[in-house]
């Protein structure tokens, strides 16, 4: 009996609280402004709660209520268990996140509409909650914030490059000069990568730069003349500045159109126009294309081509089937820059307030693939503030 009673202390004394989880959720209600509750609901005796409370091994201070099974007169997984905790602490099940080690505890809470967390790592259970009971924007903003300047992109062999590109898109994105690279120099021309390698500048990273910064009209138009020398004999302009690397590709066209187009030059790339176009009516994107690694970069640039254009010819054109390709890649698997639903979006959010890498584009010779976390958060940041903005819209109002 000595050792039976003995066994029982020893496990007794091991219960510890989660020290990383209990800051977490300090954290989480201190962020809440007092909205934020939390409640424990154990299977336990009343000898061991009674132990429990005398110890300082668990912080309870951290707990509005707390029900012990022994308490309640059930246990869990019984539905009465947690029907009883909804009842007495008044909980709107929709609203409230349930964590537990046990699945089948989890699988009871989610039947009555809780958000359902199985413990299986503390990281990966903070991370949930952060994404749960947290605010995606300013967590995701605070991430740009604190990395301000430092927001450089990376290879998938993890070395750190300052590129022009990324940089762009996230000024676009953000609307905020600070984030960028202090590196960044607002040129007339631009390569891809602002260090010193055998690569001429492009005509894609300059119209992407001459559609977000701010040039004089007669300079920009003096480029768009030069770019008219590099279209090759299909009619469809090139990537380079050079015409010893004859190369093209889909994402390209689509940029140096947004250019022509807002500068009410897009008829002298009628044939490129016809090209993106049957690029689109055929998904000839779907596995990327020469220097975009997902289908979704072609579409987001398709998308930001029609947001600012206001040709109506190329609407009718383009912007009915761009619709339908968009709905058909809804939930396809992929990373935060897939056209995944706002749920999983929010999901994918990091704990601390980023989202992870997504490759976006790539080096074709070295077979090296380039992203940037910032540029992922900035544009997962957009796509948050475009599905607020549909939330409030009128119906019958379109958002370009």
């Amino acid at each position: 009996m000595e050792e039976i009673a003995e066994a029982f202390q020893q496990a007794r004394e091991s219960m510890r609280a989660n020290n990383k989880l209990v800051s977490a959720i300090r954290e989480l209600k201190a962020q809440s402004n007092g909205t934020l509750k939390t409640y424990a609901m154990s299977n336990i005796s009343l000898p061991d709660y009674d132990f429990l409370r005398e110890t300082k091994s668990v912080d309870w201070s951290i707990f509005d209520m707390v029900f012990p099974s022994a308490v309640a007169g059930e246990r869990k997984p019984n539905l009465a268990f947690y029907q009883h905790v909804i009842a007495e602490s008044g909980l709107d099940p929709s609203r409230t996140v349930f964590v537990d080690d046990k699945v089948e505890n989890v699988l009871s809470a989610r039947s009555l509409g809780l958000h359902g967390i199985v413990f299986d790592d503390v990281k990966n259970v903070i991370r949930q909650l952060r994404n749960l009971c947290g605010d995606p924007s300013t967590r995701g903003w605070d991430y740009l914030r604190q990395n301000a300047g430092k927001l450089l992109s990376v290879t998938d062999s993890g070395v750190v490059i300052d590129e022009n590109f990324a940089q762009l898109l996230l000024l676009e994105a953000t609307n905020d000069p600070y984030v960028k690279s202090p590196s960044f120099r607002h040129v007339l021309m631009f390569e891809f990568i602002q260090i010193a390698l055998e690569f001429p500048d492009d005509l894609d990273t300059t119209a992407l730069g001459l559609t977000i910064t701010q040039k004089p009209t007669e300079a920009i138009h003096s480029v768009m003349d030069e770019m008219l020398q590099y279209v090759n004999a299909d009619g469809i302009v090139q990537t380079y500045f050079d015409n010893t690397r004859p190369r093209f590709d889909a994402c390209v066209c689509v940029n140096v159109l947004n250019l022509f187009y807002q500068h009410g030059r897009g008829d002298q790339l009628a044939q490129t126009l016809d090209w993106v176009h049957q690029v689109l009516l055929h998904r000839a994107y779907l596995d990327g294309t020469r220097y975009y690694t997902t289908a979704e970069c072609f579409l987001f640039f398709l998308a930001r081509f029609l947001s600012g254009c206001q040709d109506k010819a190329v609407h009718d054109k383009l912007k009915p089937l761009f619709v339908e390709r968009v709905k058909e890649r809804i939930g396809a698997e992929g990373d935060a820059l897939a056209l995944v639903d706002m749920q999983t979006l929010l999901s994918k959010q990091c704990e601390d307030g980023s989202w992870e890498i997504s490759w976006v584009y790539k080096l074709v010779a070295a077979k090296t693939s380039i992203a940037s976390i910032g540029l992922t958060t900035a544009i997962a940041l957009q796509a948050i503030s475009s599905a607020e903005k549909l939330k409030t819209q009128p119906k019958g109002v379109e958002i370009p």
